[in-house]
């Protein structure tokens, strides 16, 4: 069976009743969920599902179409950026399975202009599936929030969407659909939340835009009640969990704080853990269940 992966982030990790019917419409339009990750401190849900290339924009236009009805963002409070109800929609290739890149750029494509269409929300383009240099970059598409989004002229054309109306949806605002590599995303804890400037200060240090490690996106936040360092690891090949987890511990330690615990959100592929275990990277709540390539082989994908 040909199997791409789709991780959609939607912006409600609170009301469990949105977050299940987000869920089920995309399990119902012939998505396998495989797993659902919400957090009320982000305020965020990330849905991770695979299918059929024939079948995987349609069960991720039924999970938008969900949070666009549900989630209002002038309502919406949480530590994490977003411009969108649903905020972003990444394709990601599962070579082992069939497919690749061109599979999940033509996904996107088909999946933002149907959104612009039907839903009448603007959709921007990103990663491998950007049509434009600028937007390749999600921090780049997502600089200013909903609420930047909100007050810019989207008639502007650096501003102007890839589909839809060139203004945001009043309350569902706007959606970034792309296509990319697996990545990891990995939440490292470092104490107290008086920690911030601390987290910040180390989120600088790792993140490769400020000089840091290759592959690595990073901002520091306050999240469960404590400081924390949140990450996308996005070349496993390049900078690997470990060395992300120990380049996080030595930084924190030189500014006097220390790491407590660290949260993995979503699944990761296996070769994730070349290197190390769980119980080095203080993972919480960590079972084999969380690796992608082991729910494939129990599903008999």
């Amino acid at each position: 069976m040909r199997l791409v992966e789709c991780v959609p982030n939607f912006s409600e990790g609170r009301d469990p009743a949105v977050v299940a019917a987000i869920r089920d419409a995309i399990a119902g339009a012939g998505g396998l969920v495989l797993d659902t990750n919400a957090d009320p401190s982000h305020n965020r849900s990330v849905v991770t599902f695979v299918a059929p290339p024939e079948r995987a924009a349609e069960a991720a236009f039924a999970g938008v179409a969900e949070a666009v009805a549900r989630v209002d963002l002038t309502r919406h409070a949480g530590v994490h950026p977003r411009i969108g109800a649903a905020d972003v929609v990444p394709f990601v290739p599962l070579p082992a399975y069939g497919t690749g890149m061109d599979d999940c750029v033509a996904l996107a494509h088909a999946l933002g202009a149907r959104v612009g269409r039907e839903l009448a929300v603007p959709v921007y383009l990103y990663e491998r599936a950007a049509t434009r240099p600028g937007r390749r970059n999600l921090a780049d598409v997502r600089r200013g929030g909903f609420e930047g989004l909100r007050d810019a002229s989207l008639s502007d054309e650096r501003r102007a969407p890839d589909f839809g109306p060139t203004h945001v949806h009043a309350t569902a605002g706007a959606v970034a659909v792309g296509a990319r590599p697996i990545l990891v995303a990995f939440n490292v804890h470092i104490g107290p939340p008086d920690r911030l400037p601390v987290a910040r200060a180390v989120a600088r240090a790792v993140r490769e835009r400020s000089g840091g490690l290759p592959g690595v996106k990073a901002l520091g936040l306050v999240a469960h009640g404590e400081a924390q360092v949140s990450m996308n690891l996005v070349d496993l090949d390049r900078t690997s969990l470990a060395a992300a987890f120990e380049r996080v511990r030595a930084e924190a330690e030189a500014l006097g704080a220390e790491v407590t615990w660290s949260e993995l959100i979503g699944l990761m592929p296996e070769r994730a853990l070349d290197g190390t275990t769980p119980e080095r990277l203080r993972l919480r709540d960590f079972t084999p269940d969380r690796i992608l390539d082991r729910r494939l082989a129990q599903l008999g994908a």
